[in-house]
């Protein structure tokens, strides 16, 4: 447990209360009475008191002083107390068409249109322009959207949200990893390598790390060297590192030469927190329905779509079918995107509603149609649409992100004694939650004689107790934390006389104070702990911010994968590591480019 580990309290200063460095990181001065942070600048008196409000008051207000350099911060400072407000001259003309031509870079970038495209967006504005404000026509004559711009300009992007999440990693008390390596693009796979750290303020941050062609880096070896040589390159040592996610693939998780068992040896010294794995958030569909597809349904399902696409997209019955197939992958029939897609259980389910159409098509184009003639593999269908629907309302809940992983970890609980009751019911030859595969059964009840066996019971038994076995393995190290994840989540709730004795001292003081009870009840999780008082209570602080720092949803994993399928065309084209590397980060990233830095950077001229 957390609560009594080798090295049981974290090294977090108090996050309540004015830091000096903070005048010159964020121009602002201790207010002379009163609590807060006065900025230098504007006056305004930031309260309450913590970095993440401070810092957020600077980028979103004062975000141009960034052009200060360390050196020169100082004597800004001596010039702001002095009342001497450096003047801010307005954008030239040249430095007003590059931050246009900045800011339809990124737009290009997270629809996933080619570079080539931002001549075409030119000629729309200029078509535009002449007939709105033909005396504006001149003011996108500076702009330039050629492909070698467009791709120089995505690149600086990348790179000044890189510069500010290394500034933020500075900050992280802990951190998490997300192992992803279910990414295809053309004929190479690609690991994206996902970093969920938190602050002393609690404030989370996820963002992608980096991405690791795994073409180059085949071998286990050469994928940790990549992964560290990444950690160290953000500032982030091994010995901040709380959990691991990964997916469920031999090369993660594989039991001697797995990424996992590297990386954990590599994190094992007496510095070192346990580093908590878990392999079940990402990719939820093809962690369970490999085990639940018992009769290779998903291969026949999709030889029926391809065909669809190709032969029968007139069909009115299948427009809303193909609406969201083109939504999920686009226009192009990728097979390994297309697998992925229909083992979403939303996807299955609406194939299955139209099963009576999809055999009457296959018949008028001359296809096979033996599937619906084989009793066994009707009901294996309905089987796999029912679980793997189950699957879905659990991956919809695991999606939600900031709950914390004290949340998530109670959804797989309540999944798991779902599954109890579905292997009960199952038993019993109760269909009241297999919709699809009672309708089956119904079906086949008015065709055979009474004595046939419709359903095999033992088959479906052995599918769930298969399933049982992947979840307790992939969530078990959770359940080492559970008593940490309970106490995070309920600490006025959680008795003292089941907590370690190196922290019942600590609880005890925490549910007797009548103020941090109320601050409790009135406020979120991550608030709370952020006003907790480190020194006061440093291991259960230590403890909020370990749980924190796990991954609590497969968000941003989903949309990477979902910017990937969307754009398999674009990302088909001929594009370096490090072009793919910036297209997911601005797919994927929560920080705001800092635009007057790109705008008017001192030591690269603007493209």
């Amino acid at each position: 447990m957390w609560m009594t580990p080798k090295r049981c309290k974290m090294e977090i200063e108090e996050s309540r209360g004015f830091r000096p460095e903070w005048t010159q990181r964020f121009l602002v001065v201790e207010p002379p009475e009163g609590e807060g942070a006065l900025c230098l600048v504007c006056g305004h008196l930031v309260v309450p008191i913590c970095e993440r409000d401070v810092r957020r008051h600077y980028e979103a207000e004062h975000q141009y002083y960034e052009r200060y350099v360390e050196g020169e911060r100082a004597a800004l400072v001596e010039r702001l107390r002095q009342g001497d407000l450096p003047e801010i001259p307005p954008l030239t003309p040249e430095e007003r068409a590059a931050r246009a031509g900045l800011g339809l870079a990124r737009l290009l970038a997270l629809k996933g249109r080619g570079w080539a495209e931002g001549g075409f967006v030119y000629q729309c504005m200029e078509v535009m322009l002449k007939d709105v404000l033909p005396d504006h026509v001149s003011v996108i004559g500076g702009i330039d959207l050629s492909p070698e711009i467009t791709q120089q300009r995505v690149l600086k992007i990348n790179e000044n949200l890189r510069s500010q999440l290394f500034n933020r990693a500075k900050d992280f008390r802990a951190y998490s990893l997300a192992l992803d390596d279910q990414a295809f693009v053309a004929y190479e796979n690609y690991l994206l390598v996902f970093v969920r750290g938190v602050d002393q303020d609690l404030e989370v941050q996820e963002e992608l790390l980096t991405i690791v062609n795994l073409t180059h880096h085949f071998s286990v070896g050469a994928l940790m060297a990549a992964i560290l040589e990444a950690l160290q390159t953000a500032g982030l040592s091994l010995q901040r590192m709380v959990g691991l996610t990964t997916t469920h693939t031999l090369r993660m998780i594989g039991e001697n030469s797995g990424l996992v068992s590297y990386m954990r040896e590599k994190a094992v010294s007496p510095n070192c927190w346990n580093v908590i794995h878990y392999s079940g958030f990402l990719h939820l569909e093809l962690l369970s329905s490999y085990d639940v597809d018992v009769n290779q349904v998903i291969n026949t399902v999709s030889e029926w779509i391809v065909l669809i696409k190709t032969r029968g997209v007139r069909r009115p019955e299948f427009q809303a079918l193909l609406t969201e197939s083109e939504s999920e992958h686009g226009e192009r029939v990728n097979g390994r995107c297309l697998n992925n897609w229909l083992r979403k259980g939303k996807t299955l389910k609406l194939i299955f509603s139209l099963r009576k159409e999809i055999e009457a098509f296959l018949v008028s184009v001359g296809a096979t149609t033996v599937h619906f003639t084989d009793k066994q593999w009707l009901c294996d269908f309905g089987f796999l649409v029912d679980v793997m629907d189950h699957l879905r309302e659990l991956s919809e809940l695991l999606r939600v992100n900031k709950v914390f992983a004290a949340a998530a970890f109670d959804h797989i609980c309540t999944f798991e004694a779902k599954l109890n009751l579905l292997h009960r019911h199952i038993e019993e030859k109760n269909l009241t939650h297999f919709a699809a595969l009672r309708e089956v059964a119904d079906e086949l009840k008015q065709h055979l004689k009474e004595d046939d066996k419709v359903l095999a019971a033992d088959r479906y038994q052995g599918v769930i107790c298969r399933l049982q076995k992947e979840f307790e393995r992939h969530f078990k190290d959770l359940k080492f934390i559970k008593k940490d994840l309970e106490l995070f989540a309920n600490p006025f709730n959680f008795k003292p006389e089941y907590a370690p004795i190196s922290v019942r001292v600590e609880l005890t003081k925490l549910q007797a104070n009548t103020n941090l009870w109320n601050e409790y009840r009135n406020k979120d999780l991550g608030q709370f702990y952020a006003g907790l008082p480190a020194e006061s209570y440093p291991i259960i602080k230590g403890v909020a911010c370990k749980v924190a720092s796990l991954f609590d949803s497969s968000e941003i994993c989903e949309k990477a994968f979902s910017y990937l399928t969307r754009n398999q065309h674009t990302l088909s084209q001929p594009l370096t590591d490090e072009h793919l590397h910036a297209l997911f980060r601005i797919a994927t990233t929560e920080i705001e480019p800092h635009w007057d830095a790109l705008v008017r950077g001192r030591n690269e001229p603007n493209p």
